[in-house]
């Protein structure tokens, strides 16, 4: 498939797509006209990496995944260096709410000080 179908199928711009290819983690053949061409697998792949990219994943982290797929397992997620990755986002996203929560009660104890009758919602209450 031309680059445009597989933009279209993976719900993505041809745009990101000449940057996928350009950071090394899709690979276009070109036919004899000079047109990219995709494979299925080329669309796997550009869903795995969108699917990291929406969680907070960054091209680099997607690498794995990639590499992973490419070497034909099931899923990009199965191979050990992948899993470190995922580890890694984790604790990177508990520092973040500890951070997040060590602020919320900076500003809660600030709010009570400047208004001591003022009622403090909990984390989640609208």
């Amino acid at each position: 498939m031309r680059i445009g179908e597989l933009a279209r199928r993976a719900g993505v711009s041809t745009r990101a797509l000449r940057y996928y290819e350009q950071q090394g983690l899709i690979t276009a053949r070109r036919s004899a006209n000079g047109y990219r061409e995709y494979g299925e697998a080329d669309l796997r792949l550009v869903s795995e990496i969108r699917s990291l990219l929406a969680v907070g994943f960054t091209l680099d982290d997607a690498r794995p995944f990639v590499d992973c797929l490419r070497a034909g397992h099931g899923s990009g997620g199965s191979c050990p260096e992948s899993v470190a990755v995922y580890q890694r986002k984790l604790a990177e996203i508990d520092d973040e709410i500890r951070a997040l929560l060590t602020r919320r009660a900076e500003v809660a104890a600030q709010l009570t000080t400047a208004c001591p009758g003022c009622v403090l919602r909990k984390v989640g209450e609208s």
